[in-house]
Formats: C-alpha cells, structure tokens, sequence
C-alpha cells in the first residue's frame, strides 16, 4: 500500500471490476448493479471509514443480486495488486460470506454472475424472519428490515445479535438454530451495519418511500407495506439488545434521509 494511490482511481477499479461480472445475468443485472455500486453513497462510505472489517465472516440480510460480494471480492483482488488507498483506513475483506435473499430472480442472478467467485459466496432464497443465521462477525443490512412488521424486526435483530455473539466465541450457534459456523476470520468482534429510513424526517423520508416502490416494481417485485421508525426509536432498538450504536447519515447526493447504524456488540455482550 502506499500513500501515491489516489482514491478515486482506486474506486473507479472496484466499480468496473465488482459490476463486471453482472454481464453474465444480462443487460438488466447489469445495469443494475452499475447504478447501485455508482450512485449510492453506502459502499464506498463504508470502505472510506473503515467499517468494513478483514477476514470478516459476513452474512449479508436482503443481498439482492450479491453485490456485496463482488465488491468484497474486488477489494481482495485490489490489495493483492498494492493498490488499496492508505487514506482508506481498513483494507475490507472476507473469509466467507452468506447471502440471504427472499426474492428467486435476485438469487438467481447472484448465483449465475458470481457464484464462482473465489470468495464462494453463498445464497440462499429464504425470508430473513424465517432463515437461519451462521455464527458471524459482520452482518449487513441495507434498506430491507422496514418491510417487515416491528416485532419481526426485533425478532430478526435478537437473532443477529445471537450470530454476533457466537461468531466472537468462534463457535457455532445451537444444532437446528443455525447453519454450520463460516470459517474463522480475524476480523470484527461483533458488528451489525444496518442502513435505515429516518421517520422523523419527513421529505426525505417520503421521496425515498416513493423510490422504493418504484425500484420494487421495476424489478418485478410486488410492493409490500412498510413500518419505518424515527431515527432515535432505531437506535433505542439496538441499544436495547446490547450495541453500542454510531448513526452515519448515509444519503449524500439523495433527496432521502438514510442512515447507516453502525452497531458494535458491547464487551458485556461479547462475554455473554
């Protein structure tokens, strides 16, 4: 790594090589995946300030066509060359990575433009409220838990906390509660990074409703009801199961008011 290496270059790199592999699932994933990774501000805001871990097993909650995925594996593949920016203070990476996605035409084409990645990522079709969750130490959820109800949503956060827990223990949860342990990285002790909706905020928070629905439809999804909550109820929810919250405003360059919780087991949970 060295200093000389511009960000932006080095962004530019990961943009064409983790979209690259989307030709393969057609014009649409394609395309897709070249706005997604172009013009929202949370991937590269994650790499930025770091909260991406190394050799994190990761489980990815509503991984869409794995676009998570493809740029982990791409970070890999920059650090392999000496090129990660030095401005950019983690060099992210994985160790493995589960990808949990209730709709099948995402899945599939996950599965059909990088499910030979060296990472193996795996995907699974299941519904979050209902999937299983392997011990971890990263687990991401973009844009996803407002379309479930307020007590799935805090049936789904207890169990990630629980994944959390035991992937710090580096062991697997309890027979019939989870899926064999991923292997074991060096990397997090424990971290949720959640991108929500701000209630409160009002505008924003309507424009981004409204695009939602839009980019459900033209995926060819049905539009399902959603229960958002204000900034400070989410962050109450997390304190409540044991994190230590960051809240990251996460829409620059958007008319929404997004967030990116950045969540951290406390060490009285990590004990637990």
């Amino acid at each position: 790594m060295t200093a000389a290496i511009d960000a932006g270059a080095a962004w530019s790199a990961l943009h064409d090589a983790a979209t690259a592999p989307y030709r393969r699932s057609g014009r649409f994933a394609w395309h897709f995946a070249r706005g997604k990774l172009g013009r929202d501000p949370v991937f590269r805001g994650m790499l930025e300030r770091g909260h991406l871990p190394a050799r994190a097993r990761v489980v990815d909650i509503g991984c869409g066509q794995g676009l998570l995925a493809s740029l982990l594996q791409s970070c890999a593949d920059l650090q392999a060359r000496a090129a990660w920016p030095a401005s950019w203070p983690v060099p992210a990476s994985a160790s493995g990575y589960v990808g949990i996605e209730l709709m099948p035409r995402d899945v599939a084409r996950a599965q059909a433009a990088i499910g030979d990645l060296p990472l193996a990522p795996r995907f699974e079709c299941v519904d979050m409220c209902a999937a299983a969750l392997p011990a971890c130490d990263l687990v991401v959820i973009l844009d996803v838990l407002h379309y479930v109800d307020h007590a799935a949503q805090l049936q789904v956060l207890t169990r990630v906390r629980d994944a959390l827990r035991a992937g710090t223990a580096h062991v697997a949860l309890p027979a019939g509660t989870a899926h064999v342990a991923l292997p074991a990285g060096a990397g997090s002790s424990g971290r949720l990074l959640l991108r929500v909706g701000d209630a409160a905020a009002t505008r924003g928070f309507t424009a981004s409703q409204w695009v939602d629905r839009i980019v459900t439809t033209v995926r060819g999804h049905r539009v399902a009801p959603t229960w958002g909550r204000p900034l400070g109820d989410w962050v109450h929810l997390l304190q409540g199961l044991g994190f230590g919250v960051q809240s990251i405003p996460m829409s620059q360059g958007t008319p929404f008011a997004n967030v990116l919780l950045v969540a951290d087991l406390q060490a009285a949970e990590k004990q637990a």
